[in-house]
Protein backbone atom coordinates (compact mmCIF):
# COMPACT_ATOMS: atom_id res chain seq x y z
CA UNK A 1 0.00 0.00 0.00
CA UNK A 2 2.56 2.08 0.77
CA UNK A 3 4.13 2.09 -3.28
CA UNK A 4 0.66 3.02 -4.01
CA UNK A 5 0.30 6.16 -1.83
CA UNK A 6 3.96 7.24 -3.33
CA UNK A 7 2.28 6.68 -6.75
CA UNK A 8 -0.76 9.05 -6.22
CA UNK A 9 1.73 11.64 -4.45
CA UNK A 10 4.29 11.80 -7.14
CA UNK A 11 1.73 11.70 -9.92
CA UNK A 12 -0.17 14.58 -7.78
CA UNK A 13 2.73 16.63 -7.49
CA UNK A 14 3.77 16.49 -11.35
CA UNK A 15 0.42 17.27 -12.36
CA UNK A 16 0.00 20.14 -9.96
CA UNK A 17 3.66 21.47 -11.00
CA UNK A 18 3.01 21.16 -14.40
CA UNK A 19 -0.51 22.54 -14.29
CA UNK A 20 0.33 25.45 -12.78
CA UNK A 21 3.06 26.01 -15.71
CA UNK A 22 0.55 25.12 -18.14
CA UNK A 23 -1.31 27.95 -16.58
CA UNK A 24 1.25 30.91 -16.94
CA UNK A 25 2.22 29.79 -20.33
CA UNK A 26 -1.27 29.92 -22.08
CA UNK A 27 -1.74 33.24 -20.20
CA UNK A 28 1.34 34.17 -21.67
CA UNK A 29 1.11 33.39 -25.35
CA UNK A 30 -3.00 33.94 -25.00
CA UNK A 31 -3.46 30.36 -25.78
CA UNK A 32 -6.99 29.51 -25.17
CA UNK A 33 -10.69 29.45 -27.05
CA UNK A 34 -13.15 32.79 -26.91
CA UNK A 35 -16.32 31.95 -25.05
CA UNK A 36 -19.13 29.57 -27.03
CA UNK A 37 -22.62 29.49 -26.53
CA UNK A 38 -23.21 26.44 -24.40
CA UNK A 39 -20.41 27.56 -22.06
CA UNK A 40 -21.10 28.47 -18.21
CA UNK A 41 -17.80 30.16 -17.99
CA UNK A 42 -17.77 33.90 -18.17
CA UNK A 43 -13.83 34.72 -18.82
CA UNK A 44 -12.18 33.02 -21.35
CA UNK A 45 -9.77 30.32 -19.90
CA UNK A 46 -6.96 28.16 -21.16
CA UNK A 47 -8.32 24.27 -21.50
CA UNK A 48 -4.47 22.45 -21.95
CA UNK A 49 -4.88 21.16 -18.57
CA UNK A 50 -4.81 17.80 -20.32
CA UNK A 51 -1.17 17.82 -21.08
CA UNK A 52 -0.28 18.85 -17.91
CA UNK A 53 -2.10 15.25 -16.78
CA UNK A 54 -1.00 13.49 -19.48
CA UNK A 55 2.64 13.97 -18.33
CA UNK A 56 1.79 13.46 -14.41
CA UNK A 57 0.15 10.35 -15.57
CA UNK A 58 3.44 9.06 -18.15
CA UNK A 59 5.93 10.25 -15.45
CA UNK A 60 4.60 8.08 -13.17
CA UNK A 61 4.40 5.07 -15.08
CA UNK A 62 7.82 5.34 -16.28
CA UNK A 63 9.12 6.17 -12.78
CA UNK A 64 7.83 2.75 -12.19
CA UNK A 65 9.95 0.98 -14.24
CA UNK A 66 12.76 1.31 -11.89
CA UNK A 67 10.72 0.02 -8.74
CA UNK A 68 11.27 -3.17 -7.86
CA UNK A 69 7.94 -3.67 -6.52
CA UNK A 70 6.32 -2.99 -10.04
CA UNK A 71 8.48 -5.27 -12.13
CA UNK A 72 5.15 -7.59 -12.57
CA UNK A 73 3.87 -4.87 -14.29
CA UNK A 74 6.90 -4.35 -16.60
CA UNK A 75 6.87 -8.14 -17.48
CA UNK A 76 6.40 -7.76 -20.84
CA UNK A 77 6.66 -4.23 -21.06
CA UNK A 78 4.04 -4.11 -24.56
CA UNK A 79 1.27 -3.58 -22.32
CA UNK A 80 2.41 -0.58 -20.84
CA UNK A 81 4.28 1.16 -23.78
CA UNK A 82 0.86 0.57 -25.63
CA UNK A 83 -1.24 1.95 -23.29
CA UNK A 84 1.08 5.10 -23.15
CA UNK A 85 1.02 5.65 -26.63
CA UNK A 86 -2.43 5.23 -27.19
CA UNK A 87 -2.87 7.93 -24.15
CA UNK A 88 -0.14 10.07 -26.15
CA UNK A 89 -2.12 9.89 -29.41
CA UNK A 90 -5.33 10.72 -27.64
CA UNK A 91 -3.58 13.55 -25.99
CA UNK A 92 -2.21 15.39 -28.65
CA UNK A 93 -5.71 14.73 -30.59
CA UNK A 94 -7.25 16.36 -28.02
CA UNK A 95 -5.33 19.77 -27.54
CA UNK A 96 -5.72 20.13 -31.26
CA UNK A 97 -8.98 19.67 -30.62
CA UNK A 98 -8.94 22.29 -27.99
CA UNK A 99 -7.25 25.10 -30.24
CA UNK A 100 -9.00 24.66 -33.49
CA UNK A 101 -12.08 22.32 -33.12
CA UNK A 102 -10.95 19.43 -34.94
CA UNK A 103 -14.05 17.42 -36.79
CA UNK A 104 -15.84 14.79 -34.92
CA UNK A 105 -15.03 11.93 -37.70
CA UNK A 106 -11.65 12.52 -36.88
CA UNK A 107 -11.57 12.51 -33.24
CA UNK A 108 -13.51 9.76 -33.36
CA UNK A 109 -11.48 7.30 -35.46
CA UNK A 110 -8.55 8.87 -33.18
CA UNK A 111 -10.57 6.88 -30.25
CA UNK A 112 -11.21 3.87 -32.20
CA UNK A 113 -7.29 3.81 -33.36
CA UNK A 114 -5.94 4.17 -29.53
CA UNK A 115 -8.44 1.68 -28.26
CA UNK A 116 -6.78 -0.97 -31.00
CA UNK A 117 -3.31 -0.37 -29.62
CA UNK A 118 -4.46 -1.22 -26.31
CA UNK A 119 -6.58 -4.42 -27.33
CA UNK A 120 -4.50 -5.43 -30.28
CA UNK A 121 -0.89 -4.00 -29.33
CA UNK A 122 -1.14 -4.28 -25.46
CA UNK A 123 -3.06 -7.33 -25.73
CA UNK A 124 -5.86 -5.85 -22.84
CA UNK A 125 -9.03 -7.37 -24.10
CA UNK A 126 -12.26 -8.44 -22.82
CA UNK A 127 -11.69 -12.35 -22.89
CA UNK A 128 -14.97 -13.36 -21.08
CA UNK A 129 -18.12 -12.21 -19.43
CA UNK A 130 -19.86 -13.03 -15.64
CA UNK A 131 -22.88 -14.37 -17.66
CA UNK A 132 -23.57 -17.85 -17.53
CA UNK A 133 -19.70 -18.74 -17.80
CA UNK A 134 -19.61 -17.06 -21.35
CA UNK A 135 -16.62 -17.28 -23.23
CA UNK A 136 -16.05 -14.78 -26.42
CA UNK A 137 -14.41 -17.67 -28.70
CA UNK A 138 -13.75 -15.19 -31.09
CA UNK A 139 -10.52 -12.91 -30.78
CA UNK A 140 -12.44 -10.60 -33.04
CA UNK A 141 -15.37 -10.55 -30.97
CA UNK A 142 -13.29 -9.95 -27.95
CA UNK A 143 -11.43 -6.73 -29.89
CA UNK A 144 -14.15 -5.53 -30.84
CA UNK A 145 -16.33 -5.42 -27.72
CA UNK A 146 -13.02 -4.43 -25.89
CA UNK A 147 -12.78 -1.25 -28.15
CA UNK A 148 -16.17 -0.30 -28.30
CA UNK A 149 -16.14 -0.11 -24.44
CA UNK A 150 -13.33 1.79 -24.65
CA UNK A 151 -14.45 4.20 -26.67
CA UNK A 152 -17.98 4.62 -24.81
CA UNK A 153 -16.19 5.36 -21.63
CA UNK A 154 -13.68 8.07 -23.23
CA UNK A 155 -17.06 10.29 -24.54
CA UNK A 156 -18.79 9.53 -21.77
CA UNK A 157 -16.23 11.14 -19.27
CA UNK A 158 -15.76 13.96 -22.02
CA UNK A 159 -19.53 14.78 -21.94
CA UNK A 160 -19.69 16.01 -18.87
CA UNK A 161 -16.46 18.31 -18.83
CA UNK A 162 -19.03 21.21 -18.62
CA UNK A 163 -18.55 22.66 -14.94
CA UNK A 164 -15.20 23.58 -13.13
CA UNK A 165 -14.17 20.55 -11.18
CA UNK A 166 -16.68 18.41 -11.98
CA UNK A 167 -14.73 15.83 -14.15
CA UNK A 168 -11.56 15.82 -12.14
CA UNK A 169 -14.03 15.10 -9.14
CA UNK A 170 -15.69 12.81 -10.13
CA UNK A 171 -12.94 10.69 -11.73
CA UNK A 172 -11.03 10.67 -8.52
CA UNK A 173 -14.48 9.22 -6.76
CA UNK A 174 -15.09 7.01 -8.95
CA UNK A 175 -11.02 5.79 -9.40
CA UNK A 176 -10.42 5.78 -5.49
CA UNK A 177 -13.73 3.16 -4.72
CA UNK A 178 -12.09 1.33 -8.15
CA UNK A 179 -8.81 0.94 -6.33
CA UNK A 180 -10.27 0.01 -3.00
CA UNK A 181 -12.20 -2.87 -4.70
CA UNK A 182 -9.32 -4.03 -6.91
CA UNK A 183 -7.04 -3.66 -3.90
CA UNK A 184 -9.29 -5.63 -1.65
CA UNK A 185 -9.76 -8.29 -4.82
CA UNK A 186 -5.96 -8.75 -5.46
CA UNK A 187 -5.69 -9.68 -1.90
CA UNK A 188 -8.55 -11.79 -1.42
CA UNK A 189 -7.50 -14.06 -4.62
CA UNK A 190 -4.56 -14.92 -2.56
CA UNK A 191 -2.21 -13.36 -5.33
CA UNK A 192 1.62 -13.94 -4.06
CA UNK A 193 1.91 -9.76 -5.18
CA UNK A 194 -1.07 -6.76 -4.32
CA UNK A 195 0.72 -4.95 -6.79
CA UNK A 196 -0.70 -5.41 -10.65
CA UNK A 197 -1.72 -3.13 -13.70
CA UNK A 198 -5.42 -2.06 -12.48
CA UNK A 199 -4.84 -0.92 -9.23
CA UNK A 200 -1.65 0.97 -10.24
CA UNK A 201 -3.46 2.84 -13.02
CA UNK A 202 -6.51 3.99 -10.73
CA UNK A 203 -3.58 5.36 -8.78
CA UNK A 204 -2.32 7.25 -11.20
CA UNK A 205 -5.67 8.71 -12.18
CA UNK A 206 -6.28 9.65 -8.60
CA UNK A 207 -3.34 11.54 -7.97
CA UNK A 208 -3.27 13.07 -11.34
CA UNK A 209 -7.42 14.53 -10.48
CA UNK A 210 -5.46 15.51 -7.16
CA UNK A 211 -3.03 17.33 -8.79
CA UNK A 212 -5.11 19.10 -11.98
CA UNK A 213 -8.50 20.08 -9.09
CA UNK A 214 -6.75 23.06 -7.05
CA UNK A 215 -6.28 24.92 -10.49
CA UNK A 216 -9.38 23.77 -11.89
CA UNK A 217 -12.03 24.52 -8.67
CA UNK A 218 -14.54 27.11 -9.44
CA UNK A 219 -13.82 29.51 -10.36
CA UNK A 220 -11.10 27.68 -12.70
CA UNK A 221 -8.22 29.01 -13.54
CA UNK A 222 -7.50 25.85 -16.16
CA UNK A 223 -9.34 23.30 -17.71
CA UNK A 224 -8.30 19.96 -18.66
CA UNK A 225 -9.93 20.01 -22.27
CA UNK A 226 -10.49 17.21 -24.51
CA UNK A 227 -7.05 16.27 -23.80
CA UNK A 228 -7.78 15.56 -20.48
CA UNK A 229 -10.83 14.57 -20.23
CA UNK A 230 -10.29 11.49 -23.24
CA UNK A 231 -7.02 10.23 -21.47
CA UNK A 232 -9.14 10.06 -18.33
CA UNK A 233 -11.58 7.89 -19.78
CA UNK A 234 -9.25 5.94 -21.87
CA UNK A 235 -7.19 5.05 -18.76
CA UNK A 236 -10.71 4.12 -16.93
CA UNK A 237 -12.09 1.99 -19.37
CA UNK A 238 -8.22 0.47 -19.94
CA UNK A 239 -8.03 -0.07 -15.55
CA UNK A 240 -10.99 -2.16 -15.50
CA UNK A 241 -10.04 -4.13 -18.67
CA UNK A 242 -6.61 -4.97 -17.08
CA UNK A 243 -8.80 -6.11 -14.05
CA UNK A 244 -11.25 -8.15 -15.28
CA UNK A 245 -8.03 -10.42 -17.38
CA UNK A 246 -5.71 -10.38 -14.23
CA UNK A 247 -7.88 -11.84 -12.08
CA UNK A 248 -8.12 -15.19 -10.73
CA UNK A 249 -11.25 -17.45 -11.53
CA UNK A 250 -10.96 -19.72 -8.79
CA UNK A 251 -10.96 -16.79 -6.06
CA UNK A 252 -15.05 -16.90 -7.52
CA UNK A 253 -15.22 -20.38 -7.08
CA UNK A 254 -18.97 -21.15 -5.33
CA UNK A 255 -16.46 -24.33 -3.24
CA UNK A 256 -14.80 -22.06 -1.75
CA UNK A 257 -16.81 -19.26 -0.95
CA UNK A 258 -20.28 -20.30 -1.71
CA UNK A 259 -22.78 -19.17 -3.87
CA UNK A 260 -24.27 -16.20 -2.47
CA UNK A 261 -20.48 -14.62 -2.66
CA UNK A 262 -20.36 -14.88 -5.87
CA UNK A 263 -21.61 -11.05 -6.61
CA UNK A 264 -17.80 -10.21 -6.52
CA UNK A 265 -17.91 -12.54 -10.33
CA UNK A 266 -19.96 -9.77 -11.55
CA UNK A 267 -18.09 -6.84 -10.10
CA UNK A 268 -15.44 -6.28 -12.64
CA UNK A 269 -18.76 -5.32 -15.34
CA UNK A 270 -20.73 -4.58 -12.66
CA UNK A 271 -18.45 -1.74 -10.27
CA UNK A 272 -17.10 0.32 -13.79
CA UNK A 273 -20.66 0.57 -15.50
CA UNK A 274 -21.72 1.95 -11.67
CA UNK A 275 -19.45 4.32 -11.38
CA UNK A 276 -19.10 5.92 -14.47
CA UNK A 277 -22.92 5.95 -14.63
CA UNK A 278 -23.69 9.46 -14.91
CA UNK A 279 -21.36 10.00 -17.78
CA UNK A 280 -23.00 7.30 -19.22
CA UNK A 281 -26.54 8.07 -18.78
CA UNK A 282 -25.29 11.86 -20.19
CA UNK A 283 -23.80 10.30 -23.00
CA UNK A 284 -26.74 8.03 -23.68
CA UNK A 285 -29.53 10.93 -23.67
CA UNK A 286 -27.09 13.00 -25.43
CA UNK A 287 -26.25 10.68 -28.72
CA UNK A 288 -30.49 9.99 -28.74
CA UNK A 289 -31.41 13.57 -28.80
CA UNK A 290 -28.78 14.65 -31.64
CA UNK A 291 -30.27 11.25 -33.27
CA UNK A 292 -33.98 12.40 -32.49
CA UNK A 293 -33.00 16.42 -33.88
CA UNK A 294 -31.20 14.64 -37.57
CA UNK A 295 -27.82 15.92 -35.75
CA UNK A 296 -24.25 14.31 -35.70
CA UNK A 297 -24.35 12.21 -32.40
CA UNK A 298 -21.66 14.28 -31.42
CA UNK A 299 -22.31 17.79 -32.19
CA UNK A 300 -22.50 20.24 -29.04
CA UNK A 301 -25.85 22.00 -27.17
CA UNK A 302 -26.50 22.79 -23.73
CA UNK A 303 -28.98 20.22 -22.49
CA UNK A 304 -26.29 17.95 -20.65
CA UNK A 305 -27.01 16.66 -17.20
CA UNK A 306 -24.62 19.61 -15.62
CA UNK A 307 -26.76 22.33 -17.83
CA UNK A 308 -29.75 21.00 -16.19
CA UNK A 309 -28.75 21.22 -12.78
CA UNK A 310 -27.79 24.86 -13.34
CA UNK A 311 -31.36 24.90 -15.06
CA UNK A 312 -32.82 23.97 -12.07
CA UNK A 313 -31.67 27.13 -9.86
CA UNK A 314 -28.31 24.74 -8.46
CA UNK A 315 -25.42 27.34 -8.12
CA UNK A 316 -22.42 26.49 -9.98
CA UNK A 317 -20.61 24.81 -6.78
CA UNK A 318 -23.29 23.12 -5.44
CA UNK A 319 -24.50 21.40 -8.80
CA UNK A 320 -20.77 19.87 -8.55
CA UNK A 321 -20.96 18.74 -5.49
CA UNK A 322 -23.98 16.97 -6.13
CA UNK A 323 -22.55 15.20 -8.55
CA UNK A 324 -19.82 14.21 -6.59
CA UNK A 325 -22.61 12.95 -3.97
CA UNK A 326 -24.17 10.86 -6.76
CA UNK A 327 -21.25 9.13 -8.00
CA UNK A 328 -19.72 8.36 -4.48
CA UNK A 329 -23.30 6.80 -3.29
CA UNK A 330 -23.76 4.88 -5.99
CA UNK A 331 -20.22 3.50 -6.39
CA UNK A 332 -19.86 2.96 -2.40
CA UNK A 333 -23.19 1.31 -2.41
CA UNK A 334 -22.03 -1.64 -4.92
CA UNK A 335 -18.28 -1.81 -3.03
CA UNK A 336 -20.14 -2.28 0.08
CA UNK A 337 -22.24 -5.28 -1.52
CA UNK A 338 -19.02 -6.99 -2.33
CA UNK A 339 -17.31 -6.37 0.87
CA UNK A 340 -20.10 -7.48 2.92
CA UNK A 341 -20.65 -10.67 0.71
CA UNK A 342 -16.70 -11.34 1.46
CA UNK A 343 -16.77 -10.10 4.86
CA UNK A 344 -19.89 -12.25 6.14
CA UNK A 345 -21.49 -8.96 7.37
CA UNK A 346 -24.49 -9.38 10.01
CA UNK A 347 -27.36 -9.13 7.34
CA UNK A 348 -25.14 -9.47 4.48
CA UNK A 349 -26.08 -7.15 1.71
CA UNK A 350 -28.85 -5.48 3.58
CA UNK A 351 -26.57 -2.86 5.19
CA UNK A 352 -24.91 -1.71 2.20
CA UNK A 353 -28.80 -1.61 0.77
CA UNK A 354 -29.62 0.57 3.02
CA UNK A 355 -26.73 3.01 3.13
CA UNK A 356 -27.77 3.40 -1.05
CA UNK A 357 -31.25 3.72 -0.33
CA UNK A 358 -30.93 6.84 2.21
CA UNK A 359 -28.14 7.80 0.31
CA UNK A 360 -30.00 7.92 -3.22
CA UNK A 361 -32.90 9.79 -0.98
CA UNK A 362 -31.03 12.30 0.09
CA UNK A 363 -29.37 13.18 -3.53
CA UNK A 364 -33.02 13.03 -4.68
CA UNK A 365 -33.95 15.32 -1.64
CA UNK A 366 -30.74 18.28 -2.50
CA UNK A 367 -31.09 17.90 -6.37
CA UNK A 368 -34.71 18.63 -6.35
CA UNK A 369 -34.90 21.54 -3.52
CA UNK A 370 -33.89 24.23 -6.00
CA UNK A 371 -36.89 24.02 -7.95
CA UNK A 372 -39.22 23.39 -4.90
CA UNK A 373 -37.88 26.80 -3.72
CA UNK A 374 -38.73 28.71 -6.45
CA UNK A 375 -41.59 27.56 -6.95
CA UNK A 376 -43.23 28.18 -3.32
CA UNK A 377 -41.45 31.87 -3.65
CA UNK A 378 -42.92 32.13 -6.71
CA UNK A 379 -46.62 31.20 -5.59
CA UNK A 380 -45.50 33.49 -2.90
CA UNK A 381 -45.27 36.12 -4.67
CA UNK A 382 -48.29 35.42 -6.76
CA UNK A 383 -50.47 35.32 -3.56
CA UNK A 384 -49.12 38.52 -1.95
CA UNK A 385 -49.57 40.58 -5.46
CA UNK A 386 -52.69 39.02 -5.89
CA UNK A 387 -53.23 40.39 -1.65
CA UNK A 388 -52.40 43.80 -3.06
CA UNK A 389 -54.30 43.97 -5.30
CA UNK A 390 -57.58 43.04 -3.96
CA UNK A 391 -56.96 45.54 -0.90
CA UNK A 392 -55.98 48.39 -2.67
CA UNK A 393 -58.32 51.28 -4.21
CA UNK A 394 -59.11 50.47 -7.43
CA UNK A 395 -60.56 54.51 -8.44
CA UNK A 396 -57.53 56.49 -10.36
CA UNK A 397 -56.39 59.82 -7.97
CA UNK A 398 -57.90 62.84 -8.74
CA UNK A 399 -55.03 64.31 -11.55
CA UNK A 400 -56.04 67.80 -9.86
CA UNK A 401 -55.25 66.77 -6.16
CA UNK A 402 -52.18 65.43 -7.63
CA UNK A 403 -48.65 67.27 -6.69
CA UNK A 404 -46.67 68.56 -9.52
CA UNK A 405 -43.55 66.73 -10.05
Amino acid sequence: MKQYLFTIILTAAITFALSWAVWRLSLRFKLYPGIRERDVHKTPTPRLGGVAMFVGIASAVLISAANPFFERMWSPPNTLWAILAAALLIAVVGVIDDLIDLDWMIKLAAQFLAAGIISVGGGLQILSLPVGDMILVSSWVSISITMFAIVVVMNAVNFIDGLDGLVAGVCLIANGVFFVYAYILTRDSGATSYFNLATFLAAVLIGACLGFLPLNWSPAKLFMGDSGALVLGLLMATSTIALTTQGDVNAFDPERFGRSQLLGAFIPIVLPLVIVMLPLLDFGLAVSRRMRAGRSPFSPDRKHLHHRMLDLGHRHRDAVLIFYAWTAVISLTVLLMYIAGRQDWPGGYLAAVGFGVVGIVACLIITRTPLSVRRRAAERRAAAADSHATTSDPTPPDPEHMEPR
